[in-house]
């Protein structure tokens, strides 16, 4: 299926996203196509590279690992989690898993524990807004929002009642806090906006 056979209207679930063998790359959100902008900028790179080192370093021996785009994270509905039945599939920059269970070799069936998206102009809005209310509404504990224009990040952590709190907005030469390791990771910015 190319993606101009793709009706964008439609409705699809992970069955049908797993049948596109073409070399575009897509999310769904809720059933519904949404194209992945062109490879990421150089800047976009490092500070990928950058946060990934900082996070697989820290993670060496624990139960926790580390994985980052392309990978697909797959976020069911309820207990239904066969292909058909799933209607949001993400690939976020980098994302953590400390339940390992959910990883198999399609990726990720469940909500990571922490998520990172670094942004651009195109993808601000999806970031801040689509991506957002995706991972809260699944149950993504900690949500980063890396801004490489302004070098800044936002944080936010799941609240025992499901939705995100504030947790911080990052500049310079602040040290940003891994919530769901209690503190015990500190990502200094210096080193990430390099």
């Amino acid at each position: 299926m190319t993606m101009l056979s793709l009706d964008t209207t439609k409705r699809y679930t992970y069955a049908d996203y797993l049948t596109w063998m073409d070399d575009f790359r897509r999310e769904l959100y809720d059933g519904f196509v949404k194209m992945m902008t062109p490879a990421p900028s150089r800047s976009h790179q490092k500070i990928s590279v950058q946060l990934l080192k900082h996070l697989a370093l820290y993670l060496d021996q624990k139960n926790c690992e580390v994985y980052h785009a392309p990978s697909d994270v797959r976020l069911p509905i309820g207990m239904n989690e066969k292909d058909e039945s799933i209607f949001t599939v993400v690939q976020p920059d980098l994302y953590v898993v400390c339940d390992l269970s959910k990883m198999d070799e399609k990726g990720c069936l469940g909500a990571p524990d922490l998520v990172i998206e670094i942004t651009s102009p195109k993808t601000a809005r999806r970031d801040l807004k689509d991506k957002y209310r995706i991972y809260e509404q699944h149950g993504v504990r900690e949500y980063w929002i890396v801004n490489p224009s302004d070098e800044n990040v936002i944080t936010f952590v799941l609240d025992a009642n499901g939705k995100f709190q504030l947790a911080g907005l990052y500049a310079g030469d602040d040290k940003i806090p891994v919530h769901i390791f209690g503190g015990g990771l500190q990502i200094d910015l210096t080193e990430v906006f390099v």
